[in-house]
């Protein structure tokens, strides 16, 4: 399997991912035993609420360090010191200070949800290139309601990408009023390139949470949080109901790597054009949450 570029917007340069527990993707998703152990137990619920059981237990808080001098992160944007964290999974869900995400001020302007790596298209149905070009999306499957994929089908789609060495909080991309998170249950396979490359309705597969979000100048907005192999849980922090900003935290991912998805109603917003050019070469786009990524028409 060959490696995972994506363009990084902060250095404007093309970089090779560095993949948090690789072997142990490259074993499951590629080696015939290791689908078989992915099929027998890894893509189970148990096995990722023991993984996060691990995370939450005192003796991970070693894993801490190490893991802010491999990957490069910076304490400085933290909303606390790194010995503050008493597990590894306190740290991985962390908050950070406001002035490290700021948002577009803009009122017309649509933001990234998360920190990651994006792919964005103009048309949800005539999405044919994702990882792997001929794959393309089951908006009925991922949605649970086909009446629902007929009304979002010809709009804009955001998928996020966020990897374990990301900060792990999901935002609102514009304000106005959430409803109520239903849940749609299922497996958690990996939503690593490594994983997607073999199979993309991992997405539609697994657990995912779905959010109306009735904004007042591009429709009502979907926003989905999707499971993934030992990701702990999706904690929304948010009150259905009740008005929120653009950028205001919704929720939070605990440990391991996940995705969000926004899906747009037909004609409501415009996508920057270079994120569009790259996501249909199959470049997924490093950028932060709070970076605007389109306009309202």
């Amino acid at each position: 399997m060959s490696a995972i570029h994506y363009f990084n917007s902060l250095t404007g340069t093309t970089e090779t991912e560095q993949v948090y527990g690789e072997s142990f993707l490259r074993y499951a998703y590629g080696n015939p035993l290791g689908k078989l152990a992915l099929h027998t137990f890894i893509k189970r619920p148990m096995f990722s609420h023991w993984y996060g059981w691990r995370m939450n237990q005192a003796v991970s808080q070693n894993k801490i360090a190490p893991f802010i001098d491999h990957y490069g992160l910076d304490p400085n944007e933290f909303a606390e010191s790194p010995d503050h964290y008493k597990t590894f999974n306190q740290f991985f869900y962390r908050k950070l200070k406001p002035s490290a995400r700021p948002i577009d001020t803009d009122p017309n302007s649509i933001v990234f949800p998360a920190d990651g790596r994006h792919l964005a298209f103009a048309n949800a149905a005539e999405i044919s290139s994702v990882f792997v070009k001929g794959q393309k999306f089951d908006l009925a499957a991922l949605l649970g309601s086909p009446e629902l994929a007929a009304r979002y089908e010809n709009g804009a789609l955001l998928l996020s990408r966020l990897c374990p060495v990301d900060y792990h909080r999901f935002h609102f991309p514009a304000a106005g009023i959430p409803q109520a998170t239903k849940v749609i249950n299922g497996p958690l396979f990996s939503v690593s390139p490594i994983a997607l490359r073999q199979n993309l309705s991992y997405f539609w597969q697994n657990k995912r949470s779905i959010t109306p979000l009735a904004t007042p100048n591009c429709g009502t907005v979907l926003l989905l949080e999707i499971g993934a192999t030992c990701v702990g849980s999706i904690h929304q922090t948010y009150r259905p109901g009740e008005s929120i900003n653009k950028g205001a935290e919704k929720g939070y991912f605990a440990f391991g790597g996940s995705s969000t998805i926004l899906l747009f109603e037909p004609g409501r917003i415009t996508i920057d054009a270079e994120l569009l050019e790259r996501s249909q070469h199959c470049t997924e786009t490093y950028a932060r949450m709070g970076t605007r990524f389109a306009q309202v028409v």
